[in-house]
């Protein structure tokens, strides 16, 4: 062999197995995950990855191998478990010192949620579909009202004149938050305060200080709510949860904190992408607002297709484990890219890149996590974004983007991934 090829070769081996860093940039297409995701995974389904503090983990793209990881309770959920990774120092101090349930293992993960659980049911949220049409409508109705005839060929005048609306601040986060507010019993005209308290709370740029002030000021506004419908309860999550004795006002906060941010933001997002992903394919559109019950299976492609937790699940090994033919030490820490998962080709096919809203095994996504810790708000996830893409095809059947597709930003730092703003006209 001549020195040329034993370097080449050298060179090629270096290069495979040197780790990748977390998180990775964005490509050109903001639909697609990041590219370095899915060259690690043609490496393996878990390959060596470095976190921002230059610290060691294992990254885990494979469909089958982040499901196992996923239900197997050796691997922990507890930001204090030594190993634990962490894309942020601020992250990190939250995690830590202030945990909220989903940061827990069981048995105490299990007994805060189960406080909750009856909440998220799908009975519970079935008998909510009117509320949800209402405040849709509603929101539509808002978005009409204050839309003008005759654009001009100025997009930022027209916005200024009304006949441009922001989806994102207009539409898509007021449903939800409308929402989740109706089930805790949160005034929603205190809906400013918790939106940017949130923003700051899911941004993965932001620093301790900015972390900690967020946090403080959301649980210390609840913790005063909490005390009020323990004095005043009515029929929402927070008066039931404050009239617990085993709950103090400052816990029953930490649970009315996950909820509310979870319960807006991630909806928000998605789908705010979800009407975005069928403005880019208008034939799609179509058959959807021709054949209404064709939605609820294309909610699931959407889902699965674009994994707004795009930073991935963390988890902690306490106890060495195989995964992938990979030995896992105790103390190392892992991270499930769920939406490399999400379109691995052995669980999805070879067609697993492309949006198909027919296909037929789409519902095994894991857009809402696997395991004792998957997502609580699910059912009420998906019934708001059929319900969100089913009044908005019907009633606004012109919708179109009112700027170039070029032109949108994303947050690609934020925790839940999504359009910044989307401006549209009808």
């Amino acid at each position: 062999m001549t020195v040329a090829l034993t370097q080449q070769l050298t060179n090629r081996l270096a290069h495979q197995l040197a780790p990748l860093r977390l998180p990775a940039p964005y490509g050109a297409c903001p639909f697609t995950p990041p590219p370095a995701y899915a060259e690690a995974a043609r490496k393996g389904p878990v390959t060596r990855a470095v976190l921002p503090d230059g610290s060691p983990c294992w990254l885990i793209t494979g469909y089958r191998e982040v499901r196992s990881v996923l239900a197997d309770a050796r691997f922990s959920a507890d930001a204090r478990t030594p190993g634990f990774p962490f894309l942020s120092a601020a992250q990190r101090q939250l995690a830590t010192e202030r945990p909220s349930f989903i940061r827990l293992d069981d048995p105490e993960h299990a007994r805060l949620r189960r406080m909750v659980t009856k909440d998220f049911l799908v009975r519970r949220v079935e008998e909510l579909r009117p509320d949800i049409q209402r405040i849709v409508d509603e929101a539509i109705d808002a978005f009409e009202a204050t839309h003008t005839k005759g654009q001009s060929s100025d997009p930022v005048r027209d916005f200024v004149r009304g006949s441009v609306r922001d989806l994102v601040t207009d539409f898509a986060l007021p449903v939800p938050s409308l929402v989740i507010c109706l089930m805790l019993g949160v005034p929603y005209e205190d809906h400013d305060v918790f939106q940017r308290l949130s923003r700051t709370l899911l941004d993965n740029t932001a620093t301790e200080a900015e972390v900690t002030g967020a946090h403080r000021g959301l649980t210390g506004y609840l913790a005063g709510l909490a005390e009020q419908k323990a004095r005043e309860p009515g029929d929402d999550i927070l008066s039931r949860l404050a009239a617990r004795d085993d709950l103090t006002p400052e816990q029953v906060a930490s649970l009315g904190f996950m909820l509310l941010v979870t319960g807006h933001e991630s909806t928000a997002n998605m789908s705010a992408l979800c009407v975005l992903a069928l403005l880019r394919n208008p034939t799609l559109a179509g058959r959807l607002r021709d054949d209404p019950g064709l939605v609820p299976a294309a909610v699931e492609e959407l889902l699965r297709h674009q994994t707004i937790i795009h930073l991935g699940l963390a988890r902690a090994a306490q106890e060495e484990v195989e995964v992938g033919g990979v030995t896992i030490a105790t103390g190392d820490g892992v991270i499930c890219m769920l939406s490399s998962a999400n379109r691995d080709e052995e669980a999805f096919g070879h067609t697993a890149a492309r949006l198909d809203p027919t296909r037929p095994d789409a519902r095994r996504h894991l857009a809402f996590g696997f395991g004792a810790h998957q997502c609580l708000g699910q059912t009420l996830a998906r019934v708001e974004l059929q319900i969100i893409l089913t009044t908005l095809l019907r009633r606004l059947p012109n919708l179109r983007l009112a700027v170039p597709e070029s032109a949108l930003t994303y947050t690609t730092e934020n925790i839940v991934y999504g359009v910044r703003s989307l401006p549209v006209t009808w």
